[in-house]
């Protein structure tokens, strides 16, 4: 399907400079039924910059919950004489349809789908991506990926539970994840690749005899590749043989690595005496091979 123009706040055709690489959208809702949205705010990014934004009070012509505006500041009398999803559901397929469209999360996937269900309204037809995902494939060892702390930590500017503050803001959790892992739009848009077997240990290196389990890459990863050209075996998880635990992060380590299950389970060997060692990556002085899904991406020193 060939992608209709994005068009602008006043309902005109943008320009060709103006055509987005993806959308990102985000609603808000009045009450507990994810149909009934109050407010919607779109933004478009084309090669890491913002191009468009468009935001726009909903009629949800139902309940507002207080619950609900205590969280997003919006109540009945905000919406009132103002358009209803009804009357807004042209401008957002024209936005939407054909194109990558991003959201934190699937609610505002699921918010839109009820919407078009609740009013008798075709569904928009996009290609969804889910800027949690990413941002859990692009910064592992974050101890969370709810958006907020997301936007302290790239220091985005964010005011949350603002429709169009928490899209913009989700745009730039896909830019950044795009500029840190070398990972294109396309290839994001992929399913994860499931690890494959583990590199076979070199027959010399530093680290001949090593038995290592790695925390934060997948055992066929480009921390893998490296270890074992010098002469480690890996291990797909921290064992009775494991002798080194080689922590992707850098420290200090967040909640998330402490509290893995790979990180416990050394911790609690080395308290035992077991001859195991829990390291950082990047003490390792190490060259590497960095991957993504679409396969080796270059050379790159540690």
């Amino acid at each position: 399907m060939i992608a209709p123009p994005p068009c602008a706040a006043d309902g005109g055709v943008m320009s060709d400079r103006h055509m987005p690489d993806f959308v990102v959208i985000d609603v808000e809702t009045a009450c507990a039924r994810v149909s009934s949205i109050c407010q919607i705010g779109i933004v478009g990014f084309r090669d890491g910059q913002e191009v468009f934004a468009w935001e726009s009070l909903v009629d949800p012509l139902d309940t507002f919950d207080p619950f609900n505006t205590r969280i997003h500041g919006i109540a009945a009398h905000h919406v009132a004489g103002q358009p209803s999803f009804t009357q807004l559901h042209g401008v957002i397929e024209r936005h939407l349809s054909g194109r990558i469209t991003v959201a934190h999360s699937m609610f505002d996937k699921g918010a839109l789908a009820a919407a078009c269900r609740i009013h008798a309204l075709p569904g928009i037809e996009t290609r969804w991506l889910d800027s949690v995902r990413v941002a859990q494939r692009a910064w592992p060892d974050l101890d969370n990926h709810r958006l907020g702390n997301l936007a302290r930590f790239l220091k985005v500017e964010h005011r949350h539970h603002d429709a169009l503050s928490d899209a913009r803001a989700a745009g730039w959790v896909i830019v950044r994840a795009i500029e840190h892992s070398g990972v294109s739009l396309a290839e994001w848009m992929l399913p994860p690749r499931p690890p494959g077997p583990a590199p076979k240990a070199a027959v010399d290196g530093r680290f001949l005899g090593e038995r290592v389990a790695i925390l934060g890459q997948p055992r066929d990863g480009a921390l893998a590749c490296a270890l074992a050209a010098e002469g480690a075996t890996i291990h797909s998880g921290v064992g009775l043989s494991t002798t080194m635990l080689v922590v992707a992060a850098d420290p200090p380590y967040s909640r998330k690595v402490l509290n893995s299950a790979a990180y416990t389970r050394a911790a609690k060997a080395i308290a035992a005496g077991r001859p195991l060692r829990i390291v950082p990556a990047q003490t390792l002085r190490l060259t590497f091979t960095r991957r993504n899904n679409a396969g080796t991406r270059g050379v790159e020193a540690a």
